[in-house]
């Protein structure tokens, strides 16, 4: 069987990273064909364009092409896009078939709406896409006869205990939170709280910018957000508890009165 091919969007960040983990193990399976990255680890950026050889690379603008050009060397040939076109051009790759979006907020939408406009399989880590356009990305899915899969522990949790049901059997959908390293904190001990304080996740290692959502729980209010346009369910039916074990990711609650989670 041929190795799916994929392009991966946030190379260099906390999914970027995990990406390029899974497709180092499992090369007969995965092929990465195009990357994107912002500019603050260009050496890193670097050693993944050595390691997994796209042939299409973007970054920010002239001055990360310049520095990562010299980083490669004048004998590694590699196609290196700038800016927003490039960012897009990544993302509509003509060998892709899946793209990974794990850039961090509004950036990812317009990637991923190219994407989603050449019928791709988006694996969807950019949960601004839906919070800030959902009503918009949601029927070009359909239009273009794209796949959406969340990568979100959450949102995947409830992707895959929906396997075998549809719309109707559900009666709601359980968002898992941890509480974040204040929960157990007084009103007067968080006032004081540090970003160093908000940045020691009780449970997972994230990106700084999740951790912090995570923190002050907006990362939750983001998620619901989130589901509501991923598994057209309305706010109501989706419901948030708090979990500090984080054993449970998520759940989906049946009609019939059965839930059924992914632990």
């Amino acid at each position: 069987m041929a190795a799916k091919k994929i392009s991966l969007l946030g190379s260099t960040g906390s999914i970027g990273k995990q990406t390029l983990d899974i497709a180092a193990a499992h090369p007969e399976q995965i092929e990465v064909v195009a990357l994107a990255a912002g500019g603050s680890n260009l050496a890193l950026l670097a050693e993944q364009i050595r390691q997994f050889k796209p042939a299409m690379v973007s970054v920010p603008g002239d001055t990360e092409r310049n520095v990562l050009k010299e980083a490669l060397g004048s004998n590694f040939k590699v196609d290196i896009l700038t800016g927003a076109a490039g960012l897009e051009s990544v993302a509509a790759d003509n060998d892709a078939e899946t793209v990974v979006t794990g850039i961090v907020g509004f950036l990812g939408l317009k990637p991923t709406a190219r994407a989603i406009s050449r019928g791709k399989t988006i694996a969807l880590a950019n949960k601004e896409t839906l919070v800030a356009a959902g009503a918009a990305v949601m029927p070009m899915i359909e239009k273009y006869k794209a796949t959406i899969i969340p990568v979100d522990s959450e949102h995947s949790a409830i992707f895959q205990s929906m396997v075998g049901h549809t719309k109707k059997d559900i009666h709601s959908i359980w968002l898992t939170a941890s509480g974040g390293p204040f929960r157990t904190w007084s009103k007067e001990q968080i006032y004081s709280a540090t970003k160093g304080d908000a940045l020691k996740h009780p449970n997972w290692s994230m990106g700084q910018k999740i951790t912090i959502d995570s923190a002050t729980l907006m990362n939750k209010g983001l998620e619901i957000v989130e589901a509501r346009w991923l598994f057209d369910i309305p706010a109501s039916q989706i419901r948030v508890v708090v979990h500090p074990q984080s054993i449970l990711h998520s759940a989906v609650e049946y009609v019939d009165g059965s839930i059924v989670g992914q632990m």
